[in-house]
């Protein structure tokens, strides 16, 4: 399986030819793009930087064969498309365009006792990849590669170390990195390191690269 790292939260799996799109939001300028080329997209939360509503409401209208996945707090929107949207939640199962995908976790992390939390899942991808969303929730399953969150207002570093040393992943590559300077990345990354307090490093993919995993 291959990894396209996108700016912010979207990534993209690819492998035997399909393509799935996890997170395509209003901080990611390729995700039209990515999108348009993509078999099914996985959509963890409602917040527009991992959501762009109007891009997957006119993808859905321009390609009936598009699928979307995410909580009903977000697909419940186009229930006149039950063949087009899924709802997930914790607990489910799916086969996704040839993904095996595993659904956990249930709210957002908290950003502030005033601001409500909203529904957030993260996917589980061939048993391999976990998009947490933004939420620093520890999937009850093996995670091969784990994709970090490193900025925003519910983020925090301590949280982070004590997250990745949860979930004990072999990898470990940034995502949501758009609040933080190219500075902060990597002391960021200087902190999430086998020399500092994690056992795996921080792998800061450069946008539109390409990893195997």
């Amino acid at each position: 399986m291959d990894l396209t790292k996108h700016t912010h939260a979207c990534v993209t799996l690819a492998k035997d030819g399909a393509r799935l799109v996890i997170d395509p939001g209003a901080f990611s300028p390729e995700a039209a793009q990515e999108v348009a080329a993509a078999d099914a997209v996985l959509v963890t939360h409602e917040h527009f930087d991992h959501f762009d509503e109007e891009l997957i409401a006119k993808s859905l209208e321009a390609r009936p064969e598009l699928r979307v996945y995410g909580p009903a707090s977000v697909v419940d929107r186009w229930s006149a498309r039950p063949g087009q949207v899924t709802a997930v939640a914790a607990g489910d199962v799916l086969g996704v365009a040839g993904f095996d995908v595993r659904v956990f976790g249930e709210l957002h992390a908290a950003i502030h006792r005033d601001i409500p939390r909203v529904t957030n899942v993260g996917y589980l991808v061939d048993e391999d990849v976990y998009h947490p969303g933004d939420a620093y929730h520890a999937p009850d399953a093996r995670v091969g590669t784990l994709l970090l969150p490193t900025s925003g207002p519910w983020t925090s570093l301590a949280a982070s170390v004590d997250y990745v040393r949860e979930v004990a992943p072999r990898r470990l590559v940034q995502i949501h990195e758009v609040m933080l300077s190219e500075t902060g990345q990597q002391s960021t990354a200087r902190f999430l390191s086998p020399e500092a307090l994690t056992e795996v490093p921080l792998e800061i993919v450069p946008i539109g690269e390409t990893v195997a995993v």
